[in-house]
């Protein structure tokens, strides 16, 4: 958390406030470690003076693309939260960066969990940083046959996959158990004994359950806010992640359950999404995975 439809939020909302505007300063506070590339010092230098061209998102970072080439990626992590304000607005406790704009304002930069991590990336250093992530699941180039081969050229366990940033990014709790629970497949299954339909399947809900909470301004569990100190609306849109177990699913009135599945926290329906009982028969024949 925040997982991609809160940062695509943040970026959004941020971006009015930041583009066109020079970054006169940066003042790091004493927890330096915010600072994962290059050392502290670096960072402030190479930064100050830059103008901010655009801001974009990939995965689950925020990007701050900078008129020398360079770009800056910011990964909010569980409590990290950005904010324009004016210089004399009081400055909040945990506040661990502070970017002094043209015509005044502030971009502030507060992590309570001190989690986040800012990185200053040259366009090289970029390139390779972008590559090693997954696959963007809002994608118009993301196909349901490209999303299916993938599953099965894995034989992993669909839960810890779906969160694997290097497979698809964006991804995290909340959206796995969602996409999961709406195709009805239970997320300790193997990626590789889904049919093609139920690829297909998991595909379209993954991209449903994305857009709706980006429609909603990302899900507020507690610390999230976006660029514009606003909480997300989506809680109220979540059918099996807000639930507790032994909550009736919405959809079979039978009690959901809390599962560990690979070290994460997991709700799921038991009923609605129940483990077959020989899954090789779900499974798709090895001569239709050529394409």
């Amino acid at each position: 958390m925040p997982e991609l439809p809160e940062v695509e939020t943040v970026t959004r909302t941020l971006a009015p406030l930041l583009c066109g505007r020079r970054i006169e300063q940066v003042d790091i506070g004493a927890y330096t470690r915010c600072i994962a590339a290059p050392d502290p010092a670096s960072f402030a230098a190479r930064i100050a003076g830059r103008m901010v061209t655009n801001l974009a998102r990939r995965g689950k970072f925020i990007v701050i693309g900078l008129d020398s080439g360079d770009r800056v990626t910011v990964h909010l992590r569980m409590t990290g939260e950005l904010a324009v304000t004016a210089p004399d607005a009081p400055i909040p406790q945990h506040t661990h960066l502070v970017m002094e704009l043209s015509e005044g304002d502030q971009l502030r930069y507060t992590d309570v969990r001190k989690f986040g991590r800012w990185s200053l990336l040259s366009p090289d250093e970029y390139e390779a940083f972008s590559a090693s992530l997954g696959a963007e699941p809002l994608d118009p180039l993301f196909t349901p046959e490209q999303f299916r081969d993938m599953l099965w050229s894995r034989k992993r366990i669909l839960k810890p996959l779906l969160l694997d940033q290097t497979f698809i990014t964006g991804i995290g709790n909340i959206y796995a158990d969602e996409a999961l629970f709406r195709a009805r497949i239970h997320p300790g299954r193997r990626s590789h004994e889904l049919s093609e339909a139920e690829s297909v399947a998991l595909y379209h809900t993954i991209r449903n359950v994305l857009t709706g909470a980006l429609a909603h301004r990302g899900t507020t569990l507690r610390n999230y806010r976006d660029g514009n100190g606003q909480p997300g609306e989506n809680l109220a849109q979540l059918r099996i992640y807000s639930r507790n177990a032994g909550d009736p699913c919405d959809e079979c009135g039978n009690p959901v359950a809390r599962l560990v599945i690979g070290q994460r926290g997991t709700m799921l329906c038991p009923v609605c999404q129940a483990l077959p009982q020989n899954p090789e028969v779900a499974r798709a024949p090895d001569s239709s995975r050529s394409g």
